[in-house]
């Protein structure tokens, strides 16, 4: 019964309405909001939708939305360095990098190849926000978080083929 429903509103005869609701919780999970993305691609590919196109809507979904944190983080850097410098309240002397100490520890020693750990729960969303106030370069964030993530959802994928076989058709 419960496999019918889902077969209905996710299967592919939903359209590329299933799609775009993959994309947006894999975008939504790669900001500060607590979504899983691991069980939308689950339900999809056990609804019958090809594993490859499953795995790319919801990478690209996860990637543009660390591209999200990304863009905050360099913003929200040069917000704080200009407040800094204008003296704007009682908490200046604190440094933006003191709200995510992990983070920047790891992109400090790693360097942009931590960044295949954004899809870490807890550490992900901060480690990618700390890359763009640290000014880390653009192509290397984009690859190695495009790396880490999809590697995700293939093993997810995986393992739930190995515990499970045959649980997708």
């Amino acid at each position: 019964m419960v496999t019918d429903v889902i077969r209905d509103l996710l299967g592919p005869s939903s359209g590329g309405w299933a799609f775009v609701g993959l994309f947006a919780v894999a975008f939504l999970a790669a900001t500060l909001l607590p979504i899983s993305s691991e069980v939308a691609v689950i339900a999809m590919i056990g609804a019958g939708h090809p594993d490859f196109m499953v795995l790319t809507v919801a990478t690209l979904g996860n990637v543009i939305g660390s591209c999200l944190n990304y863009v905050g983080g360099a913003w929200g850097a040069q917000w704080w360095g200009r407040r800094r410098r204008r003296g704007a309240s009682d908490d200046v002397d604190r440094d933006w990098a003191d709200q995510h100490p992990r983070a920047v520890s790891l992109l400090q020693r790693w360097g942009p190849l931590a960044l295949i750990f954004s899809w870490v729960p807890v550490i992900g969303d901060p480690l990618t926000v700390v890359a763009g106030a640290l000014g880390i370069r653009w192509i290397p964030f984009v690859g190695f978080v495009t790396l880490g993530k999809l590697l995700r959802y293939v093993v997810v994928v995986g393992a739930m083929d190995y515990v499970w076989p045959g649980w997708a058709r």
